[in-house]
């Protein structure tokens, strides 16, 4: 069995694009290899958030991954804020990145923009990242496009301190995730549904009321055609539908597109489908947000979990960089 380390930011509500592209796969992957799942709520501190909100969004998204169904007793499910670990080890790798290593990642240089004012943590957060996966020795980690430039900034980071120190850290190797739903923007379908993004009507969100998903889906982009037809590059708001429906049915969204001869009648099976989806998942959901302790002991339960092996990893890592043990 692999360890696989995966996280998710505590940015916003999840959506069905969050749930059906990844979050299922982690609950489909989660006994099959060693894994661990972080909250990573201090990346969430690289933008404005109020702090109420992002305790409130942190406990959310926890509800969220165990109604979806992680189990503590088969995976390593924490919060990245509950080990100091993650901090200390970041900074040590600070000391052996470079400046000009960070300013070349590309999205620091999308998000900064040309803004005067930056936070700091905007340019240093991708070692934070480098210090999520090498805490834990992890030999895989999922990754989309988006992020494949951070997992190589983590491998050399890796390689320059083994090389400079002494062996400590395991070079972790990048895991194409298992193909998930390719979920779009219902207003802007060739743009992925985001949480960073505010898009009200074009985002379904696990929470949705049945009336908000049916409203949302029923005012989807189409086209100025009448054909029901699985063609991302010519239909996106259609294909995008019909892969909405794909991944809740079970079935391929070419087969599925020769059984509407409307645009409404697969809006409406695509309503139909995501709120019997998520009706299960909403009803765990308010059982677990009324049992808070139940929630955070399973968060507590993980970071011992998850610091067993973190502790080590940092005490070799100060060794060998020289810092001088305490009594």
């Amino acid at each position: 069995m692999a360890r696989v380390l995966s996280g998710i930011q505590p940015s916003g509500v999840l959506h069905i694009g969050n749930y059906l592209g990844a979050v299922r796969q982690w609950v489909a992957g989660q006994s099959s290899n060693e894994a661990l799942y972080a909250i990573v709520d201090l990346h969430a501190l690289t933008v404005d958030i109020d702090p109420a909100e992002l305790r409130s969004r942190t406990f959310e998204t926890a509800v969220t991954l165990l109604a979806a169904g992680l189990d503590p007793n088969e995976c390593t499910l924490f919060v990245q804020g509950h080990l100091h670990e993650h901090n200390e080890l970041a900074w040590l790798l600070e000391c052996v990145a470079s400046y000009g290593e960070l300013l070349r990642m590309t999205q620091f240089k999308d998000k900064a923009g040309s803004r005067e004012s930056v936070r700091v943590g905007l340019l240093t957060y991708p070692v934070l990242m480098a210090a999520d996966i090498l805490l834990y020795q992890a030999e895989q980690v999922p990754v989309g496009d988006d992020q494949r430039q951070h997992l190589e900034l983590a491998r050399n980071l890796a390689i320059r301190f083994n090389a400079r120190y002494g062996e400590v850290f395991t070079i972790p190797e990048a895991m194409i995730p298992p193909v998930g739903a390719r979920v779009m923007d219902l207003q802007s379908p060739r743009r992925k549904m985001s949480k960073s993004v505010v898009s009200p009507q074009g985002t379904v969100n696990v929470t949705d009321s049945p009336a908000e998903i049916d409203r949302k889906v029923r005012r989807a982009v189409t086209d100025n055609e009448n054909e029901v037809r699985y063609d991302p590059e010519n239909k996106p708001g259609i294909s995008n539908l019909l892969e909405l429906l794909a991944s809740t049915s079970g079935r391929s969204p070419d087969l599925l597109a020769g059984e509407f001869t409307s645009y409404g009648t697969l809006k409406a099976a695509v309503a139909e489908s995501l709120i019997g989806e998520l009706a299960p998942l909403q009803q765990r959901m308010q059982e677990l947000r009324e049992d808070r302790d139940l929630v955070l002991g399973a968060l507590a339960e993980g970071a011992e979990k998850a610091r067993e092996l973190a502790a080590p990893t940092l005490f070799n890592a100060r060794s060998a960089i020289g810092l001088l043990a305490p009594r």
